[in-house]
């Protein structure tokens, strides 16, 4: 018995870290995207990124037996895979790009940290999960640091467009937090298999509209490798990592872990 909840705890520890390291990979996103946005259209970086960690995963989905997995797929898991690729991918990734042309990247850090109180809500509705007084606390601690940032709420017309934009984003960012979480804490599919598919419906979504609208500049190596290195390390291994994550992490707890970034 003592041994099952030792168990349990080290279990939850270590999706814990696991959630901690990715935020951490995440965190250093922002820096590389701002310096990005100078050479690269927002909607076309974004589907550059996740496009091209959509291909590298590929091979391993293939080889570990995904097809397997999704054939097996009844419609409303479909449903839930395509979801998760529009909603947190084309609508959350691209929002955020978007946000980071208009606006500073602690701006739009700080106002994901909204994020955990629809998460909480949507995540006591729709997945039971009832979050502890301590997290309603520390909930509310970060809430009140966003608004302190803000105050006094002073908008520039130029940034305008750029808080829609990221409020449109917060949205869909907790709708994709509770959405993954119902997908993957159920374990029928495993984390790669969710992020590969998912990744792919999102990651087509944006490139054809970045591509449509905005186009696809001439590179530097600079450029691509900067894109390579968000590809491969910050999207593929680390979405991979966080999928996982959520199979034990609630909605409400890996969104407060998410928020760190703006630490």
């Amino acid at each position: 018995m003592f041994r099952l909840i030792g168990w349990q705890r080290s279990a939850h520890f270590t999706a814990v870290l696991q959630a901690l390291f990715v935020t951490f990979l995440w965190s250093t996103s922002w820096v590389l995207i701002k310096i990005g946005l100078q050479d690269i259209p927002p909607l076309t970086f974004a589907g550059l990124r996740y496009g091209l960690a959509f291909l590298c995963l590929l091979p391993f989905f293939w080889r570990g037996g995904g097809v397997a997995e999704v054939r097996q797929l009844d419609r409303s898991g479909w449903l839930r895979l395509l979801a998760l690729g529009v909603v947190y991918y084309a609508v959350t990734q691209g929002t955020q790009f978007v946000g980071l042309n208009y606006l500073p990247a602690v701006s739009v850090n700080v106002m994901l940290g909204f994020t955990s109180v629809v998460v909480a809500l949507l995540g006591l509705g729709f997945l039971g999960e009832r979050p502890s007084l301590w997290q309603w606390l520390g909930m509310l601690a970060a809430l009140g640091g966003g608004l302190l940032y803000f105050y006094p709420v002073q908008i520039p017309q130029a940034q305008l467009i750029g808080f829609v934009v990221v409020g449109v984003g917060v949205l869909a960012n907790a709708g994709s937090a509770v959405l993954g979480r119902a997908i993957n804490r159920v374990g029928h599919l495993r984390p790669l298999t969710v992020t590969t598919v998912s990744m792919g419906v999102g990651s087509s979504l944006l490139l054809g509209a970045g591509l449509a609208t905005q186009g696809l500049p001439v590179l530097s190596w600079q450029s691509w490798a900067m894109v390579s290195w968000l590809a491969l390390v910050n999207t593929a291994f680390a979405f991979t990592l966080w999928n996982h994550s959520l199979r034990t992490l609630s909605a409400m707890e890996s969104s407060i872990i998410n928020n760190t970034m703006a630490v």
